[in-house]
């Protein structure tokens, strides 16, 4: 896939290369930059990963909020979508223009620090294994395993955040604001309440990130083996990455999703009084609620929305790496001129 800012990356490409030749130690090309620690800092990890979170989760959050309503496993008969278009179309018309946004401040606030850990912690990750297993060359099993490992860091930050989002997303979500949920939510059910998913969080996201990395680097080898930053093939290869995850682990977001809800309807309906816990427990409410189909709830809305979300991460996350490191790279260039 070509884009037209392919001329642009070339030119900069160039300078950069020009800008090496002066280096008293020249690096091995442009398109090595991504395998260059000395020039990437985990500072530039952290600001790229911050800054590609929030803009993935804040364009595509209209289709988050439409995805955990068509997970519902008993919705109301006023909350039942046919199709992703469809669902915005009534919200907005029903409930207000800003109703797809409800719960959009939390999600800004976890998404920042969550994805500077998460992608610090991947590259660091990822470099130190792929060292170790492919003597510095890229390895899928050292990507799988840092993806991993990075979202340990990234849930821990983000599972309270998407208790308080998806409870605010469903409808005729009873809190006021964010304050009113946290301040119910910490009344009637505890502390512990915003973890209780986290389990079954990390169940999902472990192989949701695996599969994501591996797929993405993988797409890379083919679109762009010299690793230079091309945004078409950041593009293609986030947006790949996100389907592919999203369409295998839309069972475990189910369940997730049920546990952050707790959806007095669903569980009445099987007799389940209190709160519901635990991943095999969720697993097996679904089940009983609506069968194997059930499971598979939302799974379109799903996909929409990782696909472009993937890919705005990726592409605003290679960006901001190239941009900051070449700042870096000029700015210690620039005495070495005069």
């Amino acid at each position: 896939m070509e884009l037209s800012s392919e001329p642009v990356a070339v030119v900069v490409a160039l300078e950069m290369s020009q800008i090496e030749s002066k280096d008293d130690e020249p690096f091995d090309g442009v398109g090595d930059y991504e395998s260059l620690p000395p020039h990437v800092s985990v500072t530039t990890h952290m600001t790229a990963g911050a800054v590609a979170g929030i803009l993935e989760h804040t364009v595509m959050y209209p289709v988050d909020s439409v995805k955990t309503r068509m997970q519902s496993l008993q919705p109301d008969p006023n909350a039942q979508y046919r199709g992703v278009y469809e669902a915005l179309k009534r919200i907005i018309h029903t409930e207000g223009v800003f109703r797809p946004l409800r719960g959009l401040n939390i999600t800004m606030m976890g998404a920042g620090p969550a994805h500077a850990l998460y992608f610090a912690c991947y590259e660091r990750v990822k470099r130190s294994l792929s060292d170790i297993i492919q003597n510095g060359g890229n390895s899928h099993l050292a990507n799988g395993v840092a993806g991993s490992v990075a979202t340990v860091l990234h849930d821990a930050i983000m599972n309270p955040a998407e208790v308080i989002k998806q409870r605010m997303q469903m409808y005729n979500s009873p809190y006021r604001g964010l304050m009113d949920c946290i301040r119910t939510v910490t009344r009637t059910e505890g502390v512990g309440a915003f973890y209780r998913s986290y389990s079954t969080q990390l169940t999902m996201n472990i192989p949701f990130q695996a599969v994501h990395f591996i797929t993405y680097e993988l797409m890379q080898e083919q679109l762009n083996p010299h690793r230079q930053y091309h945004p078409g093939s950041h593009i293609v290869s986030g947006a790949a990455a996100g389907a592919i995850s999203a369409a295998v682990t839309t069972p475990l977001d189910v369940c997730k999703t049920l546990l952050n809800t707790q959806e007095n309807v669903a569980l009445s309906s099987v007799n389940i009084s209190g709160h519901l816990s635990g991943m095999v427990n969720a697993f097996r409410t679904v089940y009983r609620l609506g069968g194997l189909s059930a499971f598979f709830k939302g799974v379109q809305a799903r996909i929409i929305y990782q696909m472009p979300s993937t890919a705005i991460a990726w592409s605003v996350y290679e960006f901001f790496k190239y941009f900051m490191t070449k700042q870096q790279l000029e700015s210690e260039a620039g005495p070495r001129r005069m």
